[in-house]
Parts: C-alpha cells; sequence; structure tokens
C-alpha cells in the first residue's frame, strides 16, 4: 500500500478537520494562514490520495438505545468462507466492524446490542448460522479512548535492517 509523504501544511489541514470535520475551510485557511482556495485545493488532494477517505456524523449508540457494545472473536469451521462469512456479516446491521487478525480467532467482530439478552439473539440467531465452530465474547463498558489516529508532527523513524550488522 502506498505511502504518501505530508508537508507541514497537510499535518496541520489534517489535525484541524480530524478535530472539527465540519469546520469552515476559510477557519483552516486562518490558522494556517493561507488563502483558502490552497486549502481547498489541499483537501481534494488528501481525498484524491485516499488519505482523507470522506466525513461523517459519529452517533452515540447509547444515546439511541444500543447500550451493550461487544468484540467477538469468531472460529469458522470453514476457514476458507472468509469472503462469504464477511458479506454475510455486512448484513447485521448490529455489526459496525469486522477485522482479519493474527492469532486465534479467524474474524474479529464489534457489535453493538440494545442489551444483553439482545446481544444473545444476535450471537445465537445471526452469528452462529454463519458457520461457526465457536466465538468469544468480550463486553465492552466503556470505551475510554476512542480517537482518531494521530497525525504526527514527526515521521515515524524506518527501521534500520543493517544496525545488527554493525554491533
Amino acid at each position: 500500500m502506498a505511502r504518501h509523504q505530508l508537508d507541514n501544511l497537510d499535518k496541520k489541514i489534517l489535525k484541524l478537520v480530524v478535530a472539527d470535520a465540519r469546520i469552515p475551510f476559510l477557519e483552516v485557511a486562518r490558522a494556517c494562514n493561507v488563502s483558502g482556495a490552497a486549502i481547498h485545493q489541499r483537501i481534494q488532494k488528501l481525498i484524491k490520495l485516499g488519505v482523507i477517505k470522506g466525513s461523517e456524523y459519529i452517533v452515540n449508540p447509547e444515546k439511541i438505545g444500543y447500550e451493550t457494545c461487544a468484540y467477538v472473536g469468531l472460529y469458522l469451521q470453514d476457514p476458507s468462507s472468509f469472503d462469504d462469512v464477511v458479506e454475510k456479516l455486512r448484513q447485521i446491521p448490529e455489526v459496525t466492524e469486522c477485522h482479519y487478525t493474527t492469532g486465534g480467532y479467524d474474524m474479529f467482530i464489534k457489535i453493538y446490542a440494545r442489551n444483553n439478552h439482545h446481544m444473545l439473539n444476535i450471537i445465537h440467531d445471526k452469528l452462529q448460522p454463519l458457520g461457526l465452530s465457536r466465538s468469544e465474547t468480550i463486553v465492552s463498558f466503556n470505551a475510554v479512548i476512542d480517537r482518531q489516529l494521530p497525525i504526527l508532527d514527526e515521521e515515524p523513524a524506518e527501521a534500520d535492517d543493517d544496525s545488527a550488522d554493525d554491533e
């Protein structure tokens, strides 16, 4: 996957729009000491490169009655059925994330449910029929950190493969 070099203006723009996706371009321009047109062009470039994937409103699940959040590790009876299972998981609105992971699980998903009984119904009625050999559920009481990846001022240090040879 291509990695894009961001200059200081790109990083400042990203910090501002990540903090508030509804911030007006002119306010970003003032904070960056450039024209509104320059901000518009930079934002369009970042979208085209795939650095910015869009903007969205974030709904608080608890405020609309989804009080239980859980992470579920899935073990598939037939691990070659990944793609089919993912397509079926897309049809379950309570599933908000799905990850292929290392470790013991074939997949790891995030689910929101109205309560524990609803969570049980989702697992029993919607997940088990997907061809699971088993699953492991971890209920989240509260997300104490929930943020975007930080836009760092410095690039992460590249691993130096030759460093071990120098000793």
